[in-house]
């Protein structure tokens, strides 16, 4: 069944096709046939779908919420609110609703932890309309008077249970009590199982929900080469270094989370000497097509994207797919790799896996039923990044600002400018931790410290943890592949290696503690006052 077929908004309908969407999903054509079709469920009835994650329900549930404010006078002014259980995914959640509401006169906002309030409580005065959250900062701007949920006609709870998983269960019972009732309001629950969480929750908050149930397809990827890095966080680019180096691909696409760590990401690469291009949904439709069609064509050998922009992106003999950062969805592992080996040809899939982003992987292996074949990396696969110490700037194209309309030609890495910034103090320190992507953009000064301090002993400048990690391996029975390991034993080992690994400082962040610089300043000062007081007494 086609998108078409629905007789859906005409501006809703364009913000469909520039994003190649063509062809429902099962889930996507069971969702919408219940809402907009003749099958026992209203337009208004709640909703409980059982899907797998990365199966297209983000459009589908969407699409609802649009179309239903489109054509409802009643719901025009009103609000959605789409819980999700991480920023990743809500970051992910905003974009495809940019891109499907484009042409749409509704404003969308994502609003998470981790970051400040000022820019989402600016959204929230412009009077956003399709909130994406997840439950705690939801919880505070709430709490703060920012965020009044009591305009809210739409309420999602999106993978509720991995959110019961993560801990989200109070916080979720606290949101849904001050939220409108159940009798004002539509829900859409999507789930990947039915747990006792899920099916009270559903029992408790919905009105005579509708259900809806998707099996899984069978995923096969028996003709992809499979890789997986296990690397500290701070050293993951450099490791990108080295297996381009190596393997050399003729093409290849980088996948990564976020779209800022996608930008970011891509014009290091440049620093580097690979040309390259990236694609995020911010960009102007008209670059964006020619970015595609370059690709396509074969002009651009390697490009950079997030799994939202890089849809619909059919790439014939892609030689490589390297996924920078772990999926938060377990399907959309199989569709990233899958880009690669198609018409029976091989390929490989490299993916670098951190501390941080490691406890994705259970889900992914779980779903395409095998262990990922997976190795540590060694010093030999690494290579020195010719980027450490810049600034990376990154645009902001949501804003249309008519300098991101040219060509990228080295001007970002202008020693000038970078001082002028510097002075200015408008950039961020970049860091390589694609969770933290969205708070701190620039690499951290003890990084470049290190640097110049490794270089004039004549070492290694990327081989701090992964020395580490060699050598503590090398002193017990554990090999190199840790595909022999089931995953609680992977798990207690990337905790043990790396989450517990404090920063090594320079120099010149070896100093004394902030408390006792303050103690020896006042003391002076103390005891020149007690010998005033003494002397008006008359004490020696």
């Amino acid at each position: 069944m086609k998108f078409t077929d629905f007789n859906l908004h005409p501006d809703l309908q364009k913000g469909i096709d520039e994003a190649g969407y063509t062809n429902c999903m099962p889930v996507q054509q069971q969702v919408l046939s219940h809402a907009f079709g003749s099958h026992d469920a209203k337009p208004s009835q709640d909703l409980y779908v059982q899907s797998q994650t990365g199966t297209g329900k983000t459009a589908a549930f969407l699409i609802i919420i649009f179309q239903r404010m489109l054509t409802d006078d009643t719901l025009r002014n009103r609000k959605a609110l789409i819980m999700a259980p991480t920023r990743e995914l809500a970051v992910q959640i905003e974009e495809e609703a940019k891109m499907l509401g484009k042409h749409l006169p509704f404003k969308t906002g994502a609003f998470y932890g981790g970051v400040g309030y000022a820019q989402q409580e600016k959204l929230l005065r412009d009077n956003a309309q399709i909130l994406v959250g997840t439950p705690g900062r939801v919880l505070d701007l709430n709490k703060t008077g920012k965020m009044n949920l009591m305009e809210i006609s739409f309420l999602v709870l999106d993978e509720a249970d991995r959110m019961f998983d993560m801990g989200f269960y109070p916080d979720l019972r606290k949101l849904i009590k001050v939220v409108p009732s159940s009798d004002k309001r539509q829900t859409l629950l999507f789930s990947a199982t039915l747990n006792a969480y899920v099916k009270n929750l559903a029992w408790e908050y919905t009105k005579t929900p509708f259900e809806i149930e998707i099996t899984p397809e069978v995923v096969t990827v028996e003709e992809i080469t499979q890789i997986l890095y296990h690397v500290p966080s701070q050293e993951k680019f450099q490791l990108l270094l080295g297996i381009l180096k190596r393997e050399q691909p003729e093409s290849a696409i980088i996948f990564c989370n976020t779209k800022k760590h996608t930008e970011i990401i891509a014009k290091r690469l440049r620093h580097n000497g690979y040309k390259c291009e990236f694609i995020i949904g911010d960009l102007p439709q008209v670059k964006r097509l020619k970015i595609i069609d370059d690709v396509k064509n074969g002009k651009t050998k390697m490009l950079i994207a997030t799994d939202v922009a890089a849809r619909g992106l059919d790439i014939e003999s892609l030689a490589m797919v390297i996924n920078y950062d772990v999926p938060t969805e377990a399907e959309n592992y199989v569709h990233r790799i899958g880009r690669t080996a198609r018409a029976g040809k091989t390929g490989k899939a490299f993916t670098l896996s951190s501390e941080q982003d490691v406890y994705e992987l259970p889900a992914i292996e779980r779903y395409i039923g095998k262990k990922i074949p997976s190795e540590i990396a060694m010093q030999e696969h690494y290579e020195e990044d010719k980027s450490a110490g810049v600034r990376i700037h990154t645009d902001d194209y949501s804003r249309g600002d008519r300098k991101t309309q040219r060509e990228d030609k080295g001007k970002n890495f202008s020693p000038k400018r970078k001082d002028r910034q510097d002075r200015q103090g408008k950039e961020k320190r970049f860091t390589r931790s694609h969770r933290d992507t969205e708070k701190k953009e620039f690499l951290p000064r003890t990084s470049r410290t290190n640097t110049n301090e490794e270089k004039k002993r004549g070492n290694n400048t990327f081989t701090s943890s992964s020395q580490r990690l060699r050598s503590s391996a090398s002193g017990s029975s554990q090999t190199n592949d840790l595909s022999q390991l089931s995953m609680d034993e992977r798990m207690a080992h990337y905790k043990k290696k790396y989450a517990g690994k404090p920063p090594v400082q320079s120099e010149k962040q070896k100093q004394p503690a902030p408390e006792r610089i303050v103690q020896e300043q006042t003391a002076p000062k103390k005891q020149g006052i007690l010998s005033k007081i003494k002397g008006l007494f008359g004490k020696k």
